[in-house]
């Protein structure tokens, strides 16, 4: 079929990866899409996603997750995307592009951006069933389905992605090795000292490690599978499983055939602007490109810099590109690798400052000049100054070279804020955004968030690797500009809950009225606090309870006029007045003789039941002073408090496990019930929901979770930071083939470390996107104990364990504790006449009379344009 070129002159994108899709945002900018119509074919058979992340894929964020296109975008601007239709030929004499499908379509500019192609070393054997290249989603998904059958993998490349890889395979079960044909890994980013000490940390991680030596065949069996490799020392490597991660070519084919100029090496030959030496009307950018300094650059951020580029020049706009900062920051393995200028001392007479310390895995070098002149640098095991030293890097820090790469305790560190940089570091390098452009975001554009920042700057939108600058940055401006940045609780506190937290903690204090008085603003002591901070201590006192010294009951003296609606009767409200009755029912599984007693409850009291999503039976129905008689029975039934109503662990979810599905591994609906009923109630900052998965199928949705587990044939996977509702997110990987006792440590120090450091009513997946580093620090302090305090967080929740007890069990069975269970104070036996209900399905609902009053019919007036009358 032919496409019939329209009036307006058209651009054709060929290729819809990272850099293609940032093209179309900067013609968008620049309105070149309204004056273009633009053309974009794409190879693979989904739009842009984010390949910086592609590992991710492994630790639950799924496809969707990885898209960097927002198909309303697409639509808004009339731009014609075509996935999975690559164009095969172009035609420079009649301007055409011809596609896989047989669409014709002719261009005034076209634009390649076809990126790169995995490098495959031609050793005998390299096309053998069990073996792959680590480039795409597909190339994930068929990786992850062949190591279902696999027990070993190794990894043909010990660089960037090379380790993303054995990480993967590693995540999935495998047995994994590393082989790397250089001396050391990663050679390009890090030199020996950086590469022995990443070395150190990823053999400890139990991954097998080979430097030195090349791959010189794949080994197969009978059928045609991969059974091993034959390396360059002679030595063979038993493996069914094979990633060639051996570094990426410029995909130019494409140029070739039509004619453009290449590299010697390959890449597509451009100007400064971007445009082919060859023909003006064509331009390359990305990896595919051979830039003007005579380098392909495999970073994203350089090919950002080019799309921009492009762009400016299609626009008739004064562009360049000259080059580079080809600094990374990267989580390999759960290792800080950062790498910044130039990180080799190449540049002549330079000095090198290191700090070195492999018993902690760390490595930090810094090159310096004559002068003092920060040229680059080295950083593995802690990369958190990166965003700071880069941003120095060509200029002369204010403070030593030897402070600045010392830990804590080790010198005299120099505390290098925001302040210190010049206006013209360029803090985001992916879009090339200088602190002068985030100050004035602030200053000039009103911003006071970092969300607010990143829309109007993109500062932070690439790698994510400046956003704690970023975050700096915009509290250090608002304050210089006088703006107070208060981060109390309320007006009644100055302190975060994080800060009262430890107030509480190291004073032992056991009331709100203590903490008020001691402890709160000047005008708000001796007051009553509000109903922002009396809950919040409220949560924060229950859960130190034991440790402190205070009454663990909710409803115990002044704690009860602390607590939220629903605790205040120990249920939940329902929207006619009625309350909700939920015991608990660990991990889902229940005895018949139980499930009897809940439904002669049902029946016998008139509730309506219901099966929740959480694996448990809620009744739904009951009047206030019904609920001392309906806990009686469910207590003397060996039923608790399934704590329905509080911030604290709801369920946790379990499929049937290995005991009866033929997929299982692990005995998941044990480990639940043990997860439940240690838990169980813990108080926290919001509700907490857990699940317990028996294989990789992932049945109980663990990933959706706050901590959620799935089983692997060496232990058990720990994620945390999942949260289903309104704003799902995939939980993160935290920790993987874990023993029982490892997985229950490591939940212990979580929730301790969570409960001590989250904001009032946020869940965890807010809390681990909103805390300084992230998971990454998350993971460093509650597995590497880097704060020093997981010996306490482990006690607390001792502490907690041991001396639960059942909320219902002590109300029922305390005459004073029952008197509150009533409608009306003055009329205690005399039940609520407005709580109604009315049949419906053989069950029963509320009765909710629609209110009438003051209700007219809309004018035509009254109706907006585009709406519709119901």
């Amino acid at each position: 079929m032919t496409a019939t070129p329209a009036h307006t002159p058209t651009i054709v994108l060929v290729g819809h990866g990272m850099v293609g899709q940032r093209f179309l945002e900067a013609l968008a900018e620049r309105g070149l899409t309204g004056t273009h119509r633009v053309v974009v074919l794409c190879e693979e058979p989904r739009p842009a996603y984010d390949r910086v992340q592609l590992t991710s894929y492994f630790s639950g964020r799924t496809p969707e997750d990885l898209s960097m296109t927002d198909l309303a975008f697409i639509e808004e601007h009339g731009i014609e995307l075509r996935v999975g239709d690559p164009a095969e030929t172009v035609d420079r004499d009649a301007r055409t592009v011809t596609a896989r499908s047989g669409l014709l379509v002719g261009y005034d500019v076209l634009v390649l951006a076809t990126g790169s192609y995995p490098f495959v070393p031609p050793v005998p054997g390299k096309d053998a069933a069990g073996c792959f290249v680590y480039r795409t989603i597909e190339d994930l998904l068929a990786i992850e389905e062949y190591a279902k059958t696999a027990t070993t993998g190794a990894v043909v490349g010990g660089g960037l992605l090379g380790l993303e890889a054995a990480g993967a395979l590693n995540g999935l079960g495998l047995t994994s090795h590393i082989v790397e044909f250089a001396p050391r890994l990663m050679p390009v980013q890090v030199d020996d000292g950086g590469g022995a000490a990443l070395l150190r940390t990823i053999e400890g991680m139990g991954l097998s490690v080979h430097t030195g030596v090349g791959t010189q065949e794949i080994l197969t069996g009978a059928d045609g599978a991969v059974t091993g490799m034959k390396l360059s020392d002679g030595s063979e490597l038993a493996t069914d499983l094979v990633v060639f991660s051996a570094g990426v070519r410029p995909r130019d084919q494409l140029a070739r055939d039509c004619g453009l100029a290449v590299g010697e090496r390959g890449g597509i030959s451009v100007d400064e602007r971007c445009r082919t030496v060859t023909d003006e009307r064509v331009f390359a950018i990305g990896e595919c490109a051979l830039a003007a300094d005579g380098r392909v650059y495999g970073l994203v951020a350089p090919g950002y810099e080019q799309a921009e580029t492009a762009a400016a020049t299609i626009a008739a706009q004064e562009a360049s590109f000259t080059g580079a900062d080809l600094s990374t920051k990267l989580k390999l393995l759960g290792v800080d690798v950062a790498s910044f200028g130039d990180a080799h001392g190449t540049a002549e007479d330079c000095l090198d400052v290191v700090y070195s310390d492999s018993r902690a895995g760390l490595y930090k070098k810094l090159v310096v000049a004559r002068d003092g002149t920060l040229l680059g640098g080295i950083l593995i095991g802690d990369a958190e100054a990166y965003g700071t030293l880069r941003a120095f890097t060509g200029s002369v820090p204010p403070v030593s070279p030897e402070s600045l790469v010392l830990p804590t305790g080790a010198g005299a560190p120099a505390q290098l804020g925001p302040s210190a940089l010049p206006d013209d570091a360029v803090i985001c390098s992916c879009h090339n955004v200088t602190k002068g452009t985030v100050r004035g975001a602030v200053t000039d554009h009103a911003c006071t968030t970092v969300p607010e920042v990143k829309k109007c700057t993109k500062a932070g939108t690439g790698c994510g690797s400046c956003v704690k600058v970023l975050g700096q940055l915009v509290t250090a401006e608002l304050e210089a500009s006088g703006v107070e940045v208060d981060k109390g609780l309320c007006g009644c506190f100055a302190q975060t809950r994080e800060e009262l937290y430890e107030i509480v903690l190291a004073l032992r204090v056991t009331s709100f009225r203590e903490l008020l008085d001691g402890h709160g603003r000047e005008g708000a002591r001796g007051g009553d606090g509000c109903e922002v901070c009396k809950p919040a201590v409220g949560s924060i006192i229950a859960s130190l309870a034991p440790a402190i010294g205070a009454s663990g009951y909710v409803l115990e003296g002044e704690q009860a006029a602390l607590q939220d609606t629903n605790d205040h009767f120990l249920a939940n409200l329902q929207r006619n007045g009625s309350y909700s009755v939920v015991p608990r029912i660990p991990g889902g599984e229940i005895a018949p003789e139980k499930l009897i007693v809940i439904g002669e409850i049902a029946r016998d009291f008139g509730l309506y039941t219901k099966i929740t999503g959480g694996q448990r039976i809620d009744m739904f129905g009951a009047r206030v002073e019904q609920l001392p008689v309906i806990w009686a029975r469910l207590v003397d039934a060996g039923f608790e408090s399934g704590h329905a109503y509080g911030k604290s662990l709801r369920t946790v979810k379990s499929c049937v496990g290995q005991a009866w599905c033929r997929y299982g591994v692990q005995d998941s609906v044990r480990m639940a019930i043990d997860l439940e009923l240690r838990y169980r109630g813990l108080r926290s900052p919001h509700k907490l929901k857990s699940a317990v998965s028996g294989c990789a199928r992932e049945c109980a949705e663990a990933q959706s979770k706050d901590f959620g587990v799935i089983a692997t044939s060496n232990g058990w996977n720990l994620y945390v930071g999942g949260n289903g509702g309104a704003t799902p997110r995939h939980a993160d990987l935290l920790a993987q083939d874990l023993s029982d006792a490892e997985l229950v440590r490591l939940i212990d120090r979580f929730l301790m470390f969570y409960i001590r450091t989250a904001d009032k009513l946020e869940r965890t997946s807010t809390w681990l996107e909103r805390i300084p580093g992230g998971l990454d620090h998350v993971r460093d302090v509650v597995v590497h104990d880097s704060l020093g305090i997981c010996d306490e967080l482990e006690s607390l929740m001792r502490v907690h364990v041991s001396h639960y007890r059942d909320e219902w069990a002590e109300t029922v069975n305390d005459p004073e504790k029952l008197a509150r269970f009533v409608s009306f104070v003055n009329a205690p036996d005399t039940p609520d006449p407005v709580v109604g209900f009315v049949p419906e399905r053989d069950q029963m609902k509320p009765d909710l009379p629609l209110l009438s009053i003051g209700v007219r019919r809309p004018s035509e007036e009254d109706l907006l344009e585009g709406s519709t009358r119901r």
